[in-house]
């Protein structure tokens, strides 16, 4: 089964399902539909892999089957409305969701982005400085100090900017906005500074791209140490952008220690973070630690239910594990979420096939009847569920269903071998 590292911080991972913790919608929250489910799992990993026009249409597919999935639909909706780039619509949903669950960050961020992205700069102060008192996200103090700054108070775009520096110091856009606020104060020389500290970092982030590019090629040509003397070169231990994306390059071209030392101190940095928990688990799994991939993900999965990524690994984790049931509960739920998954289909149904054998080894006919049924259902062109479920009901003295099932099992095999 095919997992891939989460290759960097997306916003939505920082919100997805908890997006709103804390905040109760005055509508009535009931479990959604599995179809709903499935709508939702789908757009979850559309807006991962930014495709964002897909994620659209799977958020309000599931909307539209559970018009309360208010938290867990509504508000990524908004978001992929965002970065497609269409604010009238985005707007539209954040709005709604202010109306029903009030002043949260989230939702203020980005009504606050959307505030400077029309030139709005006053609003953008309004929703930016309720939200930096919470913030979402590393730059809502940038945004805060640039709205500021564009509106004329320099003192306020000073004090935000510099508090930017500190949440994100490799960040050169907040130096080149310190730069302006500087030069319209007067302050020759601390504008100088600024500016030639955001073209020292951005100088950096280029050189960085190129590290990237060097490493991978080395560790692909085997110059392990020619790799090492490279690719530590982009190793940050208080960075997790910088370690994600180097333990990323490491797992990727098969040097799964380095890897492992990336993600772990990730995930070390951010322990709530779905992507730096889903990463180390990988990573452990890859070198065969089922035990040790265990941790993050039950640490993860305590908060982000319906991530079909963190259920998937988990499921085949357990598996791993000789935990057939956990494993099949899981992946069960991972195959709602993503039915179009095929690596996960195909884990569940053997899965489901060893626990029939179990079930039937107990002389638990009637559960061992259950996974056959659904072992049926996740692979309607096999014959081996019929087949079994044709032994069950010969053991049960059940001749009628025994030879209905036989007479299917035989029909799927003359089928599969034309």
């Amino acid at each position: 089964m095919a997992y891939q590292l989460i290759r960097r911080p997306l916003l939505v991972t920082a919100v997805l399902l908890t997006i709103l913790s804390g905040v109760r919608s005055g509508v009535a929250q009931q479990g959604p539909t599995a179809a709903a489910e499935s709508h939702l799992g789908r757009g979850y990993d559309a807006l991962k892999q930014e495709q964002y026009e897909l994620a659209v249409k799977e958020f309000r597919a599931a909307l539209k089957l559970d018009p309360t999935l208010i938290q867990r639909a509504q508000f990524p909706l908004a978001v992929s409305l965002f970065e497609m780039q269409q604010p009238t619509e985005a707007r539209r949903e954040f709005e709604s969701l202010r109306r029903e669950l009030g002043d949260h960050p989230n939702i203020l961020y980005y009504l606050g982005r959307l505030d400077v992205d029309s030139n709005n700069f006053k609003g953008a102060i309004q929703n930016l400085n309720k939200a930096v008192v919470k913030p979402p996200f590393p730059d809502t103090a940038y945004y805060l100090g640039y709205a500021f700054l564009k509106d004329g108070n320099l003192a306020a775009a000073e004090k935000w900017l510099k508090t930017a520096a500190q949440f994100a110091p490799s960040d050169s856009r907040v130096q080149y906005q310190l730069g302006k606020v500087y030069r319209e104060q007067k302050r020759n020389e601390e504008a100088k500074k600024a500016f030639a500290m955001s073209e020292q970092l951005r100088e950096r982030d280029e050189n960085n791209s190129r590290l990237k590019v060097e490493c991978g090629q080395a560790l692909d040509k085997g110059l392990r140490k020619e790799a090492q003397a490279t690719c530590e070169q982009l190793y940050d231990p208080d960075n997790i952008d910088r370690l994600t994306a180097l333990g990323t390059i490491y797992g990727q071209h098969g040097d799964l220690q380095g890897a492992l030392k990336c993600f772990r101190r990730a995930a070390e940095l951010a322990p709530q973070s779905p992507q730096t928990q889903y990463n180390l688990a990988l990573t452990y799994y890859q070198l065969g630690q089922f035990a040790e991939a265990r941790v993050p993900l039950e640490t993860a999965l305590r908060r982000w239910t319906d991530l079909f990524q963190l259920n998937a690994l988990y499921g085949a984790v357990l598996v791993k594990l000789g935990e057939d049931v956990a494993g099949y509960q899981a992946l069960r739920h991972a195959q709602e979420l993503n039915p179009q998954d095929s690596g996960t289909a195909e884990l569940l149904y053997v899965t489901t096939l060893q626990l029939a054998q179990k079930s039937q080894n107990d002389r638990d006919y009637s559960g061992s009847l259950r996974y056959l049924q659904q072992a049926a259902m996740l692979r309607p062109a096999e014959s081996e569920p019929h087949r079994r479920m044709a032994e069950i009901y010969s053991l049960t003295a059940h001749a009628a269903q025994a030879s209905a099932e036989q007479r299917e099992a035989d029909r799927l095999n003359k089928n599969s071998a034309n």
